[in-house]
């Protein structure tokens, strides 16, 4: 059988042998609150390149101490994190996948001891701390503290990068009017809202010739927040900077009501593709492989974004394969219990 979400997929100088993506998940599995990578990472991405995803994307990784979501979040603000990252790398590519990494920075949805910075001085919600404006000068350090990611995610060879501008943290801040209040070139209209990722940007090339993905939340859930025409002039600053692919999330810049279902923000993966000279990724409750199978073969995306559905099922790939009648070769360890429910 002919299938679209096993067929191969290159950006740039990278080419992905399907079109499955593991999707970045924190793990909060640091464990003496100093970002580096502990034995449980490369096990845990390792085992989904054995699973067979085409690329996987290291969780929500901290450009700064001070921007981590959590404690026990990993961290690339030190050179003193490229052993362990490099060893996550060393580990998927060993196991035929290629891997990429999210720089991110949780801006006031911080949960850590000192202080926290957003855009505006205003709370997520009531029970969380109220952040501190930023300074022109700690938007300079930030962008500064991007680009330096940027640079020791090519030292360690990761494949991409992905910069997350959703889920209500730094960049998405910047990017919303429900978060960002500023009376400065940062805020008011649209062009000012985006002119921090757009420097973040501008740095990370500066230093990166890969692949770059950036994660958007395609929907704010707010009458007064982003509408999907914001979005796709977003796409089109980016796309127009050699952004090579938008991630299409949604929701958490405020508290909101979602209405969840298989395949919700597909749509939003389409919207931009269909308005946009820029592939998108799908991401959200896709779970079954005729499902995946539909969403790129019918280009209402390119890539396929799986996060809890891999965390329940390292080997999905493999019995997506099957399902969908496609012969690939497992891992050859496991051939026995592979062999005879994988196409010849």
């Amino acid at each position: 059988m002919m299938s679209t979400l096993f067929s191969p997929y290159t950006v740039k100088n990278c080419m992905l042998k399907n079109r499955i993506v593991m999707s970045p998940m924190c793990m909060y599995s640091v464990e003496n609150e100093d970002g580096k990578v502990t034995n449980w990472h490369p096990l845990h991405y390792g085992s989904r390149a054995v699973g067979g995803a085409g690329l996987i994307i290291v969780e929500s990784t901290a450009v700064h101490p001070q921007g981590r979501i959590s404690v026990k979040d990993l961290g690339i603000w030190s050179d003193d994190h490229l052993e362990g990252l490099k060893k996550i790398v060393d580990t998927v590519h060993k196991y035929d996948a290629k891997i990429g990494i999210q720089l991110g920075h949780a801006g006031r949805k911080a949960v850590i001891d000192g202080p926290i910075l957003a855009p505006s001085p205003i709370a997520y919600q009531d029970d969380m701390k109220q952040p501190e404006e930023m300074s022109k000068e700690d938007i300079r350090k930030t962008i500064a503290d991007f680009k330096e990611g940027a640079r020791r995610a090519k030292e360690a060879e990761f494949d991409v990068i992905e910069l997350h501008g959703a889920h209500g943290y730094l960049i998405n801040e910047f990017l919303s009017p429900l978060s960002n209040k500023r009376a400065d070139e940062y805020g008011g209209s649209r062009e000012n809202r985006y002119r921090f990722l757009k420097e973040i940007v501008e740095a990370v090339n500066s230093v990166w010739d890969g692949p770059l993905f950036v994660r958007l939340s395609v929907a704010e859930y707010h009458p007064d927040g982003n509408k999907i025409d914001d979005f796709i002039y977003f796409s089109q600053q980016m796309k127009a900077q050699g952004v090579d692919l938008v991630d299409c999330s949604s929701g958490a810049i405020v508290p909101a009501k979602i209405n969840v279902y298989p395949g919700y923000q597909v749509p939003l993966a389409e919207e931009i593709k269909k308005n946009v000279d820029i592939d998108t990724g799908a991401v959200g409750q896709i779970t079954e492989p005729v499902h995946a199978e539909e969403i790129v073969s019918n280009g209402r995306a390119d890539l396929v974004f799986l996060a809890r559905e891999l965390l329940r099922d390292p080997y999905w790939p493999l019995k997506a394969a099957a399902q969908l009648g496609v012969s690939i070769k497992g891992p050859v360890q496991y051939e026995r219990g592979w062999q005879e429910i994988l196409p010849k």
